[in-house]
């Protein structure tokens, strides 16, 4: 993934197991965040985070997409559980993790596996890749999504 370029339309089921397309958010900016797995402790503080930010990132515009290998209805759980108000998407077959470059070999208690590694995506309404946050750290990452938006918007007014 390269910044400035066009981001390749994706579709995904949601945790509402409805399917939807990138490209259905068009003339939107879209936060799409990719975390490790569902209702695990930093997965869960990123989600949040999120969630606590909405309003504001609802009011700059932006849309806000989580996505993780999770099964709908593990991500239904997930969504209820803390009550995200922003969709979550399930790519159980890792086809949008590979598109976007996030599965990553991981050290687990000593066994080397292929997991993702926590990163966001700005992309803009024009779908074109604004910003890449690598491996993120989840306390305080949506406020530091919402600055950057906030100073992208400024710029291209």
């Amino acid at each position: 993934m390269e910044l400035n370029t066009k981001v390749v339309d994706f579709t995904l089921e949601t945790d509402e197991e409805k399917k939807v397309s990138l490209s259905d958010f068009k003339g939107k900016p879209v936060v799409l965040f990719f975390y490790p797995r569902a209702d695990t402790p930093g997965c869960t503080i990123e989600a949040c985070g999120f969630r606590d930010t909405f309003k504001k990132l609802q009011a700059a515009g932006a849309l806000v997409l989580g996505i993780s290998r999770d099964t709908p209805k593990a991500q239904a759980k997930f969504r209820a559980k803390y009550d995200l108000p922003y969709t979550l998407l399930a790519d159980v077959d890792e086809k949008v993790c590979n598109q976007f470059g996030v599965m990553k070999e991981k050290n687990m208690y000593g066994k080397k596996v292929m997991g993702i590694e926590r990163t966001t995506f700005l992309i803009g309404p024009d779908q074109t890749l604004i910003h890449i946050f690598p491996k993120v750290t989840p306390e305080g990452h949506a406020e530091e999504v919402l600055k950057l938006l906030k100073e992208w918007q400024k710029a291209h007014k």
